[in-house]
């Protein structure tokens, strides 16, 4: 069986990154078995840089999946009251 890659991740937490990444917004995973193996993803993040944030910040699309991505505000705060 293929092995399927994860090229992109949804933020879902930027709590102690506010400058580095923005909730809601996909972004670029580079392979990084290293940082894997202790939970870390390798992130082009807003800089245009890559960095290691720990992957609980994010909610991983598997490469070849076909699903569409969406951009949305997850601070939906007030909305459904």
């Amino acid at each position: 069986m293929k092995q399927v890659t994860k090229h992109f991740a949804l933020c879902v937490d930027n709590a102690d990154y506010e400058a580095s990444l923005i909730r809601g917004k996909v972004y670029r995973i580079l392979p990084d078995p290293r940082a894997a193996k202790d939970d870390f993803v390798r992130v082009v993040d807003e800089s245009g840089e890559d960095y290691l944030y720990h992957k609980s910040h994010f909610l991983f699309v598997e490469g070849g999946s076909g699903l569409p991505f969406c951009y949305f505000e997850p601070d939906l705060k007030g909305l459904f009251t």
